[in-house]
């Protein structure tokens, strides 16, 4: 018998690859809230109870009175014994607010 030929390798058809479909982009999700209690801080001395969010109220709305700048960075400072509270805006305005 006639031997046989060995077949020749076939050669694989190249086929031109249609590029890849970028996926839509994902909204980043929404944060989630913490689950903060709600907090009161309050100052008792010499028969007075005062809230400190209305010592920051006061502290806004004598600050807004002089100063149209916009606020930056606060600092309050409490002193009982003078009856009042003390700030500083923006590093360089200072006030005083009765307590």
């Amino acid at each position: 018998a006639p031997a046989k030929k060995a077949a020749a390798p076939k050669k694989e058809a190249v086929k031109a690859e249609a590029p890849a479909k970028k996926a839509p982009a994902k909204k980043a999700a929404a944060p989630k809230k913490a689950n903060v209690p709600s907090v009161e801080v309050r100052i008792q001395f010499a028969g007075k109870d005062i809230d400190v969010m209305d010592i920051v109220k006061a502290v806004k709305a004598a600050y807004a009175q002089a100063n149209t700048a916009e606020v930056k960075d606060s600092k309050v400072y409490v002193k009982p014994e003078d009856n009042a509270a003390y700030y500083v805006i923006n590093g360089d305005v200072t006030g005083k607010v009765e307590l």
